[in-house]
């Protein structure tokens, strides 16, 4: 059984990731889940959230945004639209956001068609400060 597995994240402008990880846990549709080296094959799609992965001692998280994760012979592929490290989410930019979300939710009903797309802006803000935190506790 393989000791490591090679991880790759991936989004439309660039290869974010491309390491040799211990460990990795994600968000898919049905809920987290986690794989470590000698996992059966699989493909699950991810929604927004969190995903971690770990090296040696050193924990890394991100935020996604909605996308495809795949583990096959040791190699997990990921296809994300968007994926953030920690340390790379601007805070108060998220907090904005959030607030513009919940504002415009305010005035909407779930029958408008604005209203999945303001629902989806405050779940990425939401996840966006939550992984933003965890950078702060490093």
């Amino acid at each position: 059984m393989a000791e490591k597995m090679n991880l790759e994240i991936v989004t439309p402008y660039k290869k974010v990731v491309d390491m040799e990880v211990d460990e990795v846990t994600a968000t898919g549709k049905l809920g987290e889940f986690g794989v470590l080296p000698g996992h059966a094959p699989f493909l699950t799609s991810l929604k927004i959230g969190e995903l971690v992965y770990k090296n040696n001692n050193a924990v890394e998280h991100m935020a996604l945004n909605w996308g495809y994760f795949e583990i096959k012979d040791d190699k997990i592929i990921v296809l994300v639209e968007t994926a953030e490290r920690s340390d790379e989410i601007d805070l108060e930019r998220a907090k904005a956001a959030l607030g513009r979300a919940e504002e415009a939710l305010k005035k909407l009903t779930p029958e408008d068609k604005q209203f999945k797309i303001y629902e989806a802006a405050l779940e990425r803000a939401i996840i966006r400060m939550q992984v933003a935190g965890k950078a702060a506790r490093k």
